[in-house]
């Protein structure tokens, strides 16, 4: 009686198919991650970015800052993340509250809008640990971008 020969795989070529396998997913996770954390962050800069105009045209119309976000209409506008974005007007009364950069120096004269960032923390110096990962306006709106990245 001939045999006929038996298909499939062997266990060894099954376990090499797996390892491969798995050598794929441990590095497209982490680069698919990364790339959803960056989305984000262009994501809130874009916000940060539209809602400071709008501030500003309400400082063309009233020649003052709005002294919230309700006055713009972006009362309730959330970040990427799920927080609200944070914004003051810098005047006498929250001068205090002013983010600052390595130096302890406000970043803006005019007022400060930012995303608390991922960890939904911060501090007023950029140099803070929790304060790290927030999005910033800076230099008056000519910086926008990660409080880690401002300065360098």
């Amino acid at each position: 009686m001939i045999r006929s020969a038996q298909r499939g795989f062997t266990l060894a070529e099954l376990m090499l198919a797996l390892a491969i396998l798995a050598v794929i997913v441990a590095i497209a996770v982490p680069a698919y991650s990364s790339y959803v954390e960056r989305a984000k962050v262009a994501q809130a800069e874009t916000d940060i970015i539209a809602i400071s105009a709008q501030i500003e045209g309400y400082y063309q119309d009233a020649h003052a800052y709005p002294s919230s976000l309700v006055q713009v209409g972006a009362a309730g506008k959330l970040d990427p993340w799920g927080h609200p974005y944070v914004y003051y007007p810098l005047d006498s009364a929250n001068i205090g509250e002013a983010r600052k950069d390595k130096n302890l120096v406000p970043i803006n004269s005019d007022f400060d809008l930012y995303s608390v960032g991922p960890d939904g923390k911060s501090a007023p110096p950029l140099t803070a640990p929790q304060s790290r990962d927030d999005v910033v306006r800076a230099n008056n709106g000519a910086f926008v971008g990660l409080a880690s990245d401002y300065g360098q």
